[in-house]
């Protein structure tokens, strides 16, 4: 093979790396974020209380794998599958979990109909989910 050509599908694979690794990190911090947020906004820690739930997020590829766990009025982040979630979901690619997470309203039915992500679970917790992710949003961006 001409190095040039080995050289492109090494740096591709690099990319595609770098997008999976950003995508986690993207995924932590916005959960590292909400955590941080409990701590100090008690309007906001409102939303977890006597809420216990197991959320695991991750790729198709395994290269995504993040949970977050509330229990006894905290939330616990962590980077590693995690047994009996309530809900998983799963990502086609890194593409797909950026594209959910930056998309100004997430739109989990057309997501699911282009096989972008796939659910395994009680629906409402990712709704729940949702709605604390998008009222952190708005917090951040000064609509509330």
């Amino acid at each position: 093979m001409p190095r040039n050509i080995l050289t492109g599908m090494a740096m591709k694979k690099f990319a595609e790396c770098l997008k999976s690794e950003f995508a986690e990190e993207f995924l932590e911090s916005l959960l590292g974020f909400m955590k941080l947020l409990f701590l100090v906004d008690h309007d906001f820690k409102r939303n977890i209380r006597d809420f216990n739930a197991r959320y695991l997020f991750k790729s198709r590829d395994g290269s995504i794998t993040v949970a977050a766990i509330f229990r006894d009025d905290e939330m616990d982040v962590r980077e590693e599958e995690i047994a009996d979630p309530n809900i998983t979901v799963i990502f086609k690619d890194s593409k797909a979990l950026m594209n959910y997470l930056l998309y100004p309203k997430p739109d989990v039915l057309g997501s699911m109909l282009r096989q972008e992500v796939t659910l395994d679970g009680n629906l409402n917790y990712l709704y729940k989910f949702a709605f604390m992710a998008k009222r952190l949003q708005l917090m951040v961006s000064g609509g509330i």
